[in-house]
């Protein structure tokens, strides 16, 4: 008779990992200034949103956690074992893409909000933002590393803190919130399907599930090959870690909207282009308390982000050429790795440095996003339902039916995307 497994005493905060950190790089400044530009365009109106989208992403970041964790691979060469590797190579050069131009409207965002704080010159934080976070993720092993990614989720808390900063009439909130109110506007539409593009993104399913890798190398051992009892109490940890991780990155969307609607939408001002104008905005209406933890929060959720955003790129590329991946190897050990995740960066810095409008490298990031999520989870649901590939793991029929119900909205949300630009 097999011997019982001991129950694991783990801190909340040692359980809570690649999920939260997901979850709250989910909302770096490119998100922000979607958010920013809902709640300023129509107030609470756009709430229901945030709600609607919780099980969907989260649904889909757990199917790609447990990619990760019971294959102890990537999303990349789980796919190429079962699909036609020039539709998979196609997929991760647009990640790739949408990636580099997303770090750079990042970098960009958090170079303005420092400027802001103490004066300077932008272009010249936005470069050094970048070349710290490069720095730190090419010469700082995933064992330390990841403690600091977990920290800096904490700068996500200045928009819970800057919305109880102000008067809002939290009746209105409570029932935007969960009583849609429609229209037919086509701007109205249009940051429906930015909203939706921004909350479910390719580069968050690719890091969890290499980031789940990363942890079962260096806490777990692989559970999924040892005994049934552990592999249960793995992918428990999984569900509790993820759901906690994206229900805190849509509490911080809601927020960011409620702070928004209730200073800027009420005090006129709609039109919000970048997390930076939605700071500027808010200092003569809501006051310098509220300008300094919106400002503040910027930069903090960039340097989040913009590792997650390089390194989802850099383990999805490894994978494709079967190079060696890993935070935890030095430059030497996985030089194929390093490269892209630093081409990615330095192309994100060149991009932000340059004169492009940061609002048309918002703009390009979120078409190409929503051009590659459709078919990266379409491509996931076939890698997670597959028993060749995942063997008695496969998830359950209510888990796959949420995740191709995520995938279906995606995908009208590419539709209604193409259509709005076309209409525009």
């Amino acid at each position: 008779m097999p011997k019982p497994v001991p129950r694991r005493r783990r801190s909340l905060f040692n359980l809570l990992g690649p999920g939260l950190i997901t979850g709250a790089a989910d909302d770096d400044p490119s998100g922000i200034a979607t958010y920013s530009q809902a709640g300023a365009q129509t107030g609470f109106g756009l709430l229901w949103t945030v709600f609607l989208t919780t099980p969907f992403m989260t649904a889909i970041q757990i199917i790609s956690a447990r990619i990760g964790a019971i294959t102890g691979r990537g999303i990349t060469a789980n796919a190429l074992a079962i699909y036609p590797r020039p539709l998979v190579l196609g997929l991760i050069a647009l990640l790739c893409g949408a990636n580099a131009i997303n770090i750079a409207a990042d970098l960009a965002a958090m170079g303005e909000a420092m400027r802001m704080l103490t004066g300077g010159r932008a272009h010249a934080y936005a470069a050094a933002f970048g070349l710290f976070c490069l720095i730190f993720e090419v010469f700082i092993s995933y064992r330390r590393y990841a403690p600091y990614l977990k920290g800096l989720t904490l700068a996500l808390f200045a928009y819970v803190a800057a919305a109880f900063s102000i008067d809002v009439p939290w009746s209105e909130v409570f029932t935007a919130t969960f009583i849609p109110r429609l229209s037919f506007s086509s701007d109205y539409w249009f940051l429906v399907v930015a909203i939706l593009g921004t909350t479910i993104s390719p580069y968050l399913f690719f890091w969890q599930a290499a980031e789940e890798v990363e942890e079962d190398k260096l806490k777990h051992s692989n559970s999924f090959t040892r005994s049934p009892q552990r592999a249960q109490v793995r992918l428990n940890e999984i569900s509790i870690d993820t759901w906690i991780g994206m229900a805190f990155s849509n509490l911080v969307a809601f927020f960011i909207i409620v702070t928004t609607a209730a200073t800027l939408h009420k005090g006129g001002v709609t039109d919000i282009q970048t997390a930076a104008q939605a700071a500027e905005a808010l200092r003569p209406i809501a006051g310098p308390f509220t300008f300094f933890i919106f400002a503040a929060g910027i930069i903090g959720t960039g340097l989040l982000a913009v590792p997650v955003l390089a390194g989802s790129a850099a383990y999805a590329v490894a994978d494709a050429f079967g190079w060696r991946s890993s935070l935890e190897l030095n430059v030497m050990h996985a030089r194929g790795f390093y490269l892209i995740l630093g081409g990615a960066t330095c192309l994100g810095i060149l991009l932000a440095l340059s004169h492009i409008d940061p609002i048309k490298l918002l703009l390009w990031s979120a078409v190409i996003n929503g051009i590659a999520a459709a078919p990266i989870m379409a491509m996931m649901m076939g890698v997670v339902t597959s028993k060749r590939v995942l063997g008695d793991y496969t998830v359950k029929a209510w888990l796959a039916g949420v995740g191709w119900g995520a995938t279906g909205l995606m995908g009208l949300t590419v539709i209604a995307l193409v259509a709005s630009l076309f209409l525009a």
